[in-house]
């Protein structure tokens, strides 16, 4: 007889870096849920995402396609289908609950249930007007819903750099809340058939706003303050400087980037982010209890990953729209009794949209031969041996924030990064084996000419070799 299909709970935060979970390295973190995925599962060390801002990664995770070929290259640019259609039809219960960032919001893209919940800080005029479900349990509730509207009346708003403490009902956190509504779900449900349960945790992206016992957890914490170096900062592209500068301009999801923060002004946002992983790594652990009452914990494979990371000031910047290590690189854990194998690290270069494929095939969908992402599936098994990826790609388009560049490349592999800008004769090119944390930028070194070239025809040919996998894909949209 064949395997049955195992329940798939895809678990996605927002703006999560790598250097998050303990189990994996990080000491100063408080993740022991994430920390029994890790010791039961298979981590990816070296998972990279294929756009540094939340719908575009979003929209290739789910298509499995390079933002170039998506369109969707800025937030709320349209996206309506996905492979999650493709998994609805193998005969899987689909539910998103939190978190996708499609556009419109609450388009179906394959769910049989949206319970949607956007970001939480939209009080922006530039941004959409929308009422998610976590707004609506708001006014239900009474409680004014927490923006930049209403951090601004603090006197010490500046200072704060987007670090304040949730001193609303604990339940109605947004973490808390998606959290909550998700193993509400797997406690109702009273279907038979196999679920997809897609899970789109708020943070911790900003505001960085973690309950008080949250943040009592990283009061004597060694946590690494972050990257500033004076010769990084003066050498850095013009777009980048540019972007650095808009920050300090405006103060997007209530961040106030200054140019010269103090250490304690470093480390109290620092702490605030890691308390906000800490809650959601709560919530894991409700989850898998959830799973555990309902009885199909062992028949369930969990996934967990991020869309993004976070500079918090490495390299003087806020957020993301930067191709920085802290930028791009995230966590990756999957995690299922029986079909994965337990306690290993992955360190091949792999993609994000490569968790497409892998839920395909876990879900015995079809994975189309359009889609340009690569199962992950061989290397679950233990005592497999797979191969990573020889390049990882991310790219950008010019938005309201990335405003001095109408597009950024990156490619990576083990041993150099390169970013180029279409319109600037500037780029960055860094040396990662001697040079891990991106301080010295060796793009206008002649001695380096040969590799930069080798790097920029690389790009090249992968955008052509694209545009011919995907020509399906573009045909079938029409």
């Amino acid at each position: 007889m064949a395997p049955k299909r195992p329940n798939i709970v895809f678990i996605i935060t927002d703006q999560q870096r790598f250097d998050t979970v303990a189990a994996q390295g990080y000491s100063w973190m408080e993740t022991p849920n994430l920390d029994r995925l890790v010791r039961e599962g298979v981590t990816f060390s070296r998972m990279f995402v294929t756009a540094p801002s939340c719908a575009p990664s979003r929209a290739s995770l789910f298509t499995g396609l390079y933002p170039h070929t998506t369109g969707v290259l800025r937030n709320d640019d349209p996206w309506r289908h996905s492979w999650v259609e493709r998994v609805a039809a193998a005969g899987y219960r689909c539910v998103n609950v939190g978190k996708m960032h499609t556009f419109p919001y609450e388009t179906p893209l394959g769910f049989h249930e949206r319970h949607v919940v956007e970001n939480k800080d939209r009080a922006h005029p530039m941004l959409p007007f929308f009422l998610d479900t976590w707004d609506k349990a708001l006014h239900a509730r009474g409680i004014e819903k927490p923006t930049r509207v209403t951090h601004r009346r603090r006197e010490d708003y500046r200072d704060r750099l987007g670090a304040f403490v949730w001193d609303g009902p604990a339940d109605m956190h947004p973490d808390n809340f998606v959290g909550d509504l998700a193993t509400w779900w797997l406690d109702r449900y009273e279907g038979t058939e196999p679920f997809f349960l897609q899970i789109g945790f708020p943070g911790p992206h900003p505001p960085y706003d973690p309950t008080p016992d949250a943040l009592a957890l990283y009061a004597d914490r060694d946590i690494p303050l972050p990257i500033l170096d004076p010769d990084d900062l003066a050498g850095q592209p013009a777009p980048l400087k540019a972007l650095r500068a808009e920050h300090m301009r405006q103060d997007h999801d209530a961040v106030v980037h200054l140019d010269e923060p103090s250490s304690e002004q470093l480390r109290r946002q620092r702490e605030h982010y890691c308390a906000n992983v800490t809650m959601i790594d709560a919530q894991v652990g409700a989850l898998l209890q959830a799973l555990d009452r309902r009885g199909v914990l062992d028949e369930t494979v969990i996934l967990f990953t991020s869309d993004h990371g976070d500079c918090l000031n490495d390299h003087g910047h806020s957020q993301k729209w930067t191709m920085y290590e802290q930028s791009v690189r995230v966590p990756a854990i999957i995690w299922g009794p029986g079909r994965v194998g337990p306690a290993r690290e992955v360190d091949s270069l792999v993609s994000l949209f490569d968790l497409g494929p892998t839920v395909l095939e876990l879900a015995g969908a079809d994975v189309p031969d359009w889609m340009e992402a690569r199962s992950l599936t061989p290397f679950l098994a233990e005592g497999t041996d797979a191969e990573g990826r020889r390049y990882v790609f991310a790219e950008h388009a010019r938005d309201a924030i990335l405003t001095e560049t109408a597009f950024m490349t990156m490619i990576r592999d083990r041993h150099w990064k390169l970013v180029t800008f279409v319109d600037s004769p500037e780029g960055q090119l860094f040396d990662l084996e001697t040079d891990p944390e991106e301080r010295r930028n060796l793009w206008s070194v002649p001695s380096h000419g040969a590799v930069k070239q080798g790097l920029l025809d690389a790009i090249l040919r992968w955008r052509i070799e694209s545009d011919l996998v995907t020509s399906g894909w573009t045909r079938d949209m029409r």
